[in-house]
């Protein structure tokens, strides 16, 4: 249970409780490189909001991941009241803070609580996804039944896409082209109308095309979205097959257009080729043929794009397959196909071209089947290249990282190898500013004598000169360098015994030992001299403090606790020394006392909210973080946080482990916690928290199972 280093960091205040997402455990942190895709949250009263302003938000903690998203990464939508994924879409802009400051509030008075932000439009609509659907491609990133990190890698992105293209949309259609009113001269056909539907239409930078009635089809430098969007709801050109009021569909003056301030229906498709449109325009005598010169437009640019699987836009197919099922092939699903046998014949042409069209019309139906069907084997078969190529990457950094680890225990093996080529693997493994070094300890197995330094950056654990003897409940400090190991035991006896590490010349030296024996006791540096606070024997408890002072050379007793403490927690902390928790013999403690030493005694603060002993005590940002313990009835995951300043403890973000007796360091601006006991099981996981962020667990490999171990940083 060793104090990490002070440190100090900036930081904003920030929500701890988001409406619709979880912040406690907020990121994968994955690398802006292996982002692959980022699912926001939503609920069902802020979905619209979340569509009709094309923005998606999540709490200022998960800004970390949100700015590394840029313009065109695939995004998906988690319904938390349906708890339904929605996607396509992709984001239109980087991710950034405060886009719109006074989003998913009541009246637009408050600053948001979701200020990471991004703006989005729709890249395929799909069918959502109920979770026993999605669950299997992002298992990896529930770390509750119920919770998950938002941060998808590639394979996932792939995964779920090919869960949505297998489910497309089968709403109402919608049309390939905008419709020309005088195009339609005996109104047979149901009218188009434009009509709110909830959902995103695609969004493009790119121009659209929109029908101005007699004129004709014209181009518009509009996107499709600024185009569309008006009073908070997305507008998508729909096909009514219900509303078939001819008056209307006579109504060419964009002054008599349904919505007042669009000129005519918009297609939510861009048109290839304004100059053939323009050219065949007059030769196109009824909708039929429209269609029919679209669906080629379309086969033509398809087979000339050679785009790749990933960078494919699949929304035409399930577009394309819609309207030809409902336009071409009505008198296969209706009984009186366009209204009646009457006014189907004004419609149809006279010409016996129009079976050739048909025909062809069928022929490129099956050519677009088949082109589907490409995808989906092409998608299938890219997802399983990027699994593969996760595997490999991970297989080949173990394999870095454990030739690094031979390297360095051949250069320390071999004396006669070049000094220059030591001294940069010393830099390598030993760089004080980023480990953390680990003493002793229980691994379930065997009692350890054990130093390791271990990198959290990169997950390496390399193994150092052992101690003398095993040692576990024991504690550490680090004084002018130098690592100091004192108090504990093998299981069976308890140790005075006191050992100190040199870095330098990576060996242990006997130095002189405690007054009496003793374990589970707390220790802490205080004007340059280390003092062993509390512990016990096994048959009493212990308020002693010994004194070590490197100009004396012994231990002496000092100022002791205002109460028997085992197993308690100590760190120093301006100037002070603290000591919390414990066990006095009869009941676990939530006490806590300060030693000053100008005042020259202890002090008893507030006590916290619950009772601990075998916890750990972190220093961060000028506060004290108590730890985990045992309460007396089970293994604690609540942190509580001391600040000095106001004198009383408040409830932190809780460990994402019930964990006693592991261990805990400072290392930059992050506390991580090291194994430990999960009641009877010993954990092999490491949590780590930074302030704002909450408590993620890492990914570490290196260490294994481990407790009654000691941490410190140099």
């Amino acid at each position: 249970m060793g104090a990490g280093r002070k440190t100090y960091t900036m930081n904003e205040g920030v929500p701890s409780s988001p409406t619709a997402a979880n912040s406690s455990v907020s990121a994968r942190n994955l690398r802006k490189s292996d982002l692959g895709g980022v699912i926001f949250g939503c609920k069902n009263y802020t979905m619209n909001e979340c569509l009709s302003n094309q923005l998606f938000g999540l709490p200022a903690p998960h800004f970390s991941y949100v700015k590394n998203i840029g313009p065109g990464l695939p995004l998906f939508l988690f319904n938390y009241t349906d708890r339904k994924l929605h996607g396509i879409y992709e984001s239109a802009s980087t991710g950034q803070m405060n886009i719109n400051p006074y989003g998913w509030t009541t009246d637009g008075s408050d600053r948001t609580s979701y200020p990471a932000q991004v703006r989005i439009r729709i890249q395929t609509q799909c069918k959502p996804l109920v979770e026993n659907q999605f669950f299997p491609v992002i298992a990896d990133n529930f770390y509750t039944p119920s919770h998950f990190w938002f941060e998808l890698d590639h394979a996932q992105v792939a995964g779920l896409m090919s869960l949505f293209m297998s489910a497309p949309y089968s709403g109402p259609v919608v049309l390939p082209l905008s419709m020309s009113k005088t195009s339609n001269p005996s109104n047979t056909l149901p009218s188009a109308r434009w009509q709110s539907t909830g959902s995103l239409g695609k969004a493009s930078g790119s121009s659209v095309w929109v029908s101005t009635g007699d004129s004709g089809l014209e181009k518009n430098s509009k996107s499709f979205a600024d185009i569309v969007t008006g009073n908070n709801k997305f507008e998508t050109l729909l096909w009514d097959g219900e509303n078939n009021d001819s008056g209307n569909s006579n109504k060419t003056s964009s002054s008599n257009n349904e919505d007042g301030d669009l000129n005519a229906p918009v297609s939510a498709w861009d048109c290839p080729d304004i100059d053939e449109a323009n050219t065949n325009k007059e030769a196109m005598d009824n909708d039929e043929d429209m269609v029919l010169l679209k669906l080629r437009q379309l086969v033509y640019d398809r087979e000339c794009s050679h785009l790749s699987v990933k960078d494919k836009d699949f929304s035409d197919d399930g577009c394309i397959s819609n309207m030809i099922e409902d336009l071409l092939m009505d008198d296969e699903k209706s009984e009186e196909p366009l209204g009646s046998t009457a006014k189907f014949e004004e419609v149809r042409p006279k010409s016996s071209d129009i079976h050739s069209d048909l025909g062809q019309g069928n022929e490129l139906r099956h050519v677009v089947e088949q082109l589907k069907i490409s995808s989906v084997e092409q998608l299938q078969k890219f997802i399983a290249l990027e699994k593969k190529q996760v595997d490999s990457d991970r297989e080949i950094q173990q394999l870095k990282n454990r030739v690094r680890e031979l390297e360095y225990q051949l250069g320390r093996s071999m004396p006669h190898i070049d000094e220059t080529l030591n001294k940069s693997l010393d830099k390598l493994y030993l760089d004080p500013e980023e480990l953390i070094f680990l003493i002793g300890g229980y691994d379930g197995i065997s009692w350890l004598s054990s130093l390791d330094s271990y990198s959290p950056s990169r997950d390496i654990i390399t193994s150092l000169s052992s101690m003398g003897s095993v040692r576990s409940y024991a504690s550490a400090a680090t004084l002018y360098g130098d690592i100091y190991i004192f108090g504990g035991g093998n299981g069976v006896l308890w140790y005075d015994t006191v050992e100190r590490y040199n870095l330098k010349n990576n060996d242990w030296t006997r130095c002189p030992p405690l007054v009496r024996k003793k374990g589970s006791l707390a220790g802490a540096i205080l004007q340059n001299k280390i003092f062993a606070i509390g512990g016990g024997d096994g048959v009493e408890c212990f308020s002693d403090v010994e004194m070590f002072d490197p100009a004396l050379g012994r231990w002496i007793n000092y100022q002791p606790l205002l109460q028997k403490r085992f197993a308690p927690a100590a760190a120093e902390l301006n100037g002070a020394v603290y000591a919390v928790g414990g066990f006095d013999g009869k009941d676990y403690l939530s006490s806590a006392e300060r030693f000053d030493p100008r005042e020259a005694s202890w002090t008893r603060l507030q006590s916290m909210n619950t009772k601990r002993g075998c916890l750990s005590l972190a220093v961060l940002n000028e506060k004290l973080y108590a730890l985990g313990g045992y309460d007396g009835t089970k293994m604690a995951s609540s942190v509580e946080v001391f600040d000095p300043r106001t004198g009383s403890w408040i409830f932190g973000d809780s460990l994402n482990h019930s964990r006693g007796y592991g261990a805990t360091a400072v290392l930059g601006d992050s506390i991580y916690a090291i194994g430990g006991l999960d009641g009877e099981r010993i954990l092999d996981v490491v949590d780590c928290y930074k302030e704002g962020l909450g408590w993620r667990v890492t990914n570490s490999k290196a260490i294994g199972k481990r407790c009654y171990l000691s941490a410190i940083v140099l």
